[in-house]
């Protein structure tokens, strides 16, 4: 019987496409999965080439590859400069995150990640560090859970939600995932409620993997790893990380702010190779439904 797919990865061959792959090249996959990314970079490496695979998901291990030009990482991609100098590389031709979660994750009831299923309310990408899903519902102040859910989920009934998740664990602590959705369920309509209920997962998940965090991190590195002309591509699938991304290549910081040199022209650490987002076609999505929502920006080092 075969085992069911890992993940899918989207828009595979404009990622490849925007690494430009050198065939002596040294690459980073900062989201290693399933290895499908991977896996392509490799077939455009010759001999002397190198890429190193980042995932902290202990779930990754039996997908690493048995070659000789690819490095395993365990461990999460914001320490990206600590292992490039343990293994003493100085400098990369290209980096490339897929911030996607995997379906993979999505169809594992244990992980928490999905509100389909009953289990835990967990949703670590790594299930040996910091804190549970369940932690921030049971140990958050109201005001704390409320900006999770506005900021990261973007609900404008935040506060609503927080106050009873506050009032309802004063009564039994939250720790399976049907309870926090019964919870849940009252402030959304039955036309939207999929979708709602989608976006305080993700605010959760988020949250509990402090990804935006670790995302601004690694815009800020990849400009001091890359060579010139050096790429990073990053697939993004909500607009929280997008905007992120978008902000940095165009400003040099996550908020978009532009500054410039005493002749007007703008000061940024990378340039964007498409000006326009790099979306899925319609016969893509129709094969990976889930490619429909993902965002790709390719950039490289601007250094005058």
């Amino acid at each position: 019987m075969d085992e069911p797919v890992y993940h899918v990865p989207a828009l595979l061959k404009e990622t490849i496409d925007g690494l430009n792959i050198k065939p002596d090249g040294v690459y980073v996959d900062c989201t290693f999965g399933g290895g499908g990314h991977s896996r392509e970079i490799l077939k455009h490496l010759g001999k002397q080439g190198k890429l190193i695979g980042f995932d902290q998901d202990e779930d990754s291990f039996k997908n690493i590859i048995d070659d000789d030009r690819f490095i395993f990482v365990h461990s999460n991609f914001k320490y990206l400069k600590n292992f490039l100098k343990f293994y003493n590389i100085t400098k990369l031709d290209g980096i490339l995150a897929d911030l996607g979660v995997s379906f993979h994750h999505f169809d594992d009831a244990d992980r928490g990640f999905s509100f389909r299923f009953d289990g835990f309310l967990d949703m670590r990408m790594n299930k040996k560090s910091g804190l549970t899903a369940a932690d921030v519902l049971n140990t958050y102040s109201e005001e704390k859970l409320a900006d999770v859910f506005y900021l990261y989920g973007e609900l404008h009934n935040a506060r609503k939600i927080a106050r009873t998740i506050v009032n309802e664990r004063n009564n039994l602590p939250f720790k399976q995932i049907s309870s926090f959705v019964s919870v849940l369920q009252p402030y959304f309509g039955r036309e939207k409620e999929k979708k709602d209920m989608a976006r305080v997962f993700q605010a959760l998940r988020i949250e509990v993997n402090k990804e935006l965090d670790v995302l601004k991190s690694l815009m800020s590195q990849s400009v001091d790893v890359l060579n010139d002309n050096g790429r990073l591509v990053v697939l993004t699938y909500h607009s929280l990380e997008d905007r992120l991304v978008k902000n940095f290549i165009k400003a040099g910081n996550v908020e978009g702010k532009l500054e410039k040199d005493f002749y007007g022209n703008i000061i940024a650490p990378l340039k964007a190779i498409n000006n326009k987002v790099i979306v899925a076609d319609e016969k893509e999505i129709a094969l990976n439904p889930r490619a429909r929502s993902a965002k790709l920006r390719i950039a490289t080092v601007n250094r005058k």
